[in-house]
């Protein structure tokens, strides 16, 4: 048996991939995070297979029904928000059952900052304003951040910062942010990305803080900054230029000088 580790996504059921899909209908036990994962997903699995929601459990639970498929010859989709790669607490599950010879398998999801710029319409990177897109997040009870990793450290290169976890501190954002886009900087706030009560709030970093004030969001947010937000460019990208030499245009690639000695 293996355990297939699936990225749910952020939220909307018809964007789990087919790869997951699969697996979820393959699979005789589903192991779920309940409290944001979305139960229509889980009409995907076999109409007789184990259903385990993982919101209430602890690491030792959870590993306790991992052992228990693997007694039964029985593959396990587990199944986690957003995309594995990011804040999925999937190393410390991994680390377990490699101790214990079980197999299992990585199915990406599409991540909680691709459904929130869908949201907006617009790109986090745009020519000539910013190149970069930073993901990180607050420190939290849970996991304290490394201490050379600031807000002010990402902010000084003028990348897009999506910052997870964090719309409970949005106060301090604001503060360590300002010095560097200035309070006229972009700041987008998406709760729930993707999912049906989907909320956007948009505004400044002098503004953002009194518009939740009015209108609190309290969990499952993004909060997106920086100037490629405002989707202020005339900067066009050389992709599409008549004059550009592609591979795939007209198969001649310019050739770059030799600059050796």
């Amino acid at each position: 048996m293996s355990v297939h580790f699936i990225g749910a996504g952020p939220g909307a059921a018809d964007l789990l991939t087919l790869r997951g899909r699969d697996l979820l209908a393959a699979c005789p036990v589903c192991l779920y995070a309940g409290s944001i994962v979305p139960r229509a997903m889980l009409a995907h699995c076999p109409p007789d297979a184990r259903l385990v929601d993982t919101a209430s459990m602890h690491l030792d639970a959870i590993e306790a029904e991992f052992h228990r498929a693997h007694a039964a010859a029985q593959d396990v989709a587990r199944l986690q928000s957003g995309d594995l790669s990011i804040y999925s607490a999937l190393a410390e599950q991994l680390r377990r059952l490699d101790r214990a010879g079980i197999p299992y398998t990585l199915t990406p999801g599409v991540p909680a900052f691709a459904a929130a710029s869908a949201a907006l319409g617009c790109e986090l990177t745009l020519p000539g304003i910013a190149q970069s897109v930073v993901l990180t997040r607050l420190s939290g009870r849970a996991s304290a951040m490394p201490e050379r990793e600031t807000l002010a450290a990402y902010a000084a290169t003028g990348a897009t910062l999506a910052i997870h976890l964090g719309i409970h501190g949005i106060a301090g954002i604001v503060a360590e942010l300002v010095p560097f886009y200035g309070s006229e900087g972009p700041v987008a706030v998406v709760a729930r990305a993707s999912w049906p009560d989907q909320r956007i709030v948009r505004g400044t970093l002098g503004s953002i803080a009194a518009m939740l004030a009015s209108e609190p969001i309290e969990r499952t947010a993004l909060v997106l900054v920086g100037p490629a937000l405002a989707g202020e460019t005339t900067i066009e990208s050389a992709l599409y230029r008549p004059d550009y030499v592609r591979r795939f245009r007209n198969g001649v690639i310019p050739q770059r000088p030799d600059t050796r000695p």
